[in-house]
């Protein structure tokens, strides 16, 4: 890159390190977006960043999508030149930042993958040997058996056990609805309960409380989840909301009730519920438009 150009990109790179504080890894994916975009202006003919335009900046993502760079590459690019221009703006180099107006191209959403019944079960086979594993079993079964969010778990209070094994869970929005849970979850909720019951002072409500009698976080489940996945033997990603995924998957494909699965993961519309699946929406919506009541049209 040239003098005029490289200059900047450098002080920029040292004040991610020296006052930002940014891992060796960020500052060279940083620093190989920025010497790629300026080696692509110099060759449109730009030598300052004072000359840089928002139709310089279109002109380095139409150049990048005409040679086949994919919309996570764009928008990492992207997102570093906006960045640094912010910095150059602080700097008194630019009077504003012209890559804020770009809109970057919307990356596809990928689904996770859910697990298979097999590997369900053999995640949730947890040997009982102490409380925590009580806990843990506990948690996870009821994210599995209700299709639960990581939210909605921690959340969770004693008084929210209903009868007949249902529980009532307050979802996004503050949305309240009611969700059952399977004899499998309410066996170990229930010897969650009775070692809880040690745990926990009267005060304290949460359902899921670590041993110094706090209600547990999102990152407490999301680190037990993941350690009990390596140690059964499940050698990739488990995170909460994978078994969410599982259970939407598994019921739909079971079931083929999409209106049900709807309203047990508290989706507000049918298209929500079927970005968690890789079933066919449209064989699942003529199933609910003809099995509905309320679905059916009149002629």
């Amino acid at each position: 890159m040239s003098a005029q150009l490289g200059q900047e990109v450098e002080k920029f790179l040292t004040h991610l390190r020296d006052v930002r504080g940014y891992a060796a890894l960020s500052l060279s994916s940083y620093e190989r977006q920025l010497t790629l975009i300026c080696r692509q202006l110099e060759e449109a003919g730009i030598k300052t960043w004072a000359q840089l335009t928002v139709a310089a900046v279109e002109n380095l993502l139409l150049h990048w999508r005409r040679a086949g760079a994919g919309a996570s590459s764009v928008n990492q690019r992207l997102a570093a030149l906006r960045s640094f221009c912010d910095f150059l703006v602080q700097q008194g180099q630019l009077q504003a930042n012209p890559a804020k107006v770009v809109k970057a191209p919307k990356a596809a959403k990928r689904l996770p993958k859910n697990l298979d019944i097999d590997a369900v079960i053999q995640l949730l086979e947890i040997d009982p040997t102490d409380e925590l594993a009580i806990r843990d079993r506990a948690m996870f079964e009821l994210l599995y058996s209700s299709g639960l969010r990581l939210a909605e778990l921690v959340s969770l209070n004693v008084a929210d056990i209903q009868p007949d094994r249902e529980l009532r869970v307050t979802g996004k929005g503050s949305k309240t609805r009611i969700v059952p849970y399977g004899k499998e979850a309410a066996q170990w909720l229930e010897r969650w309960l009775q070692v809880r019951q040690t745990w926990a002072g009267a005060a304290q409500s949460a359902l899921f409380l670590s041993k110094q009698q706090r209600r547990l976080s999102d990152r407490s489940v999301q680190q037990r989840l993941k350690k009990w996945g390596i140690q059964q033997g499940l050698f990739e990603n488990i995170h909460p909301h994978k078994l969410r995924h599982s259970f939407a998957t598994h019921m739909l494909e079971t079931s083929q009730d999409l209106r049900a699965v709807q309203e047990m993961l508290g989706h507000a519309n049918l298209s929500t519920t079927q970005i968690y699946t890789h079933l066919d929406f449209q064989r699942l919506a003529a199933v609910y438009d003809s099995a509905h009541p309320r679905a059916k049209r009149k002629s």
